[in-house]
């Protein structure tokens, strides 16, 4: 297994944690020189807080344990692929690289629907990597959803 493949599996472990307690399962992990930096998972339900996600969280956490706001060698592992926020979030915290899993037909912005993360217009542009661990990924988030519609099916019912 090379490091990709074992810091998201740490990612998804991070996403499990959310599963658990009936959030979308989305995991994430900063690295630098091989060490994890921060993890965390989303909390956006839990906390009722829009930019309660995973990459934030764990931007935010890693900001606070270096003691400062460039994360220039740091790489964020993540399940799903990065939205607009999050995105934004990457540029503007200098984050090197982006390793995700899952790919984000309706809202992905590290290259399905945009990519903000290699926008040349930017002062900033991030290394990205897709796919890794994709189906884990994918099957988790995908499972989560389907039990969550039929949760709601059964209380219309």
């Amino acid at each position: 297994m090379d490091n990709d493949e074992y810091f998201m599996n740490l990612a998804i472990e991070e996403a499990k944690k959310a599963q658990e307690i009936g959030e979308v399962p989305i995991g994430a992990v900063i690295v630098m020189d091989g060490k994890i930096v921060s993890s965390a998972f989303n909390l956006r339900e839990k906390d009722q807080r829009s930019i309660a996600h995973a990459e934030i969280l764990a931007i935010d956490e890693a900001c606070k344990a270096l003691g400062t706001w460039r994360l220039e060698e740091a790489t964020l592992y993540v399940t799903l692929e990065p939205c607009p926020m999050c995105a934004g979030a990457i540029v503007l915290s200098r984050i090197k690289r982006v390793v995700y899993g899952a790919f984000d037909p309706k809202g992905g912005c590290a290259g399905t629907l945009m990519n903000l993360l290699q926008e040349e217009r930017f002062n900033h542009q991030v290394e990205v990597t897709s796919g890794v661990e994709e189906e884990v990924c994918s099957t988790m988030l995908s499972t989560f959803f389907r039990s969550l519609r039929e949760r709601k099916k059964k209380n219309k019912d």
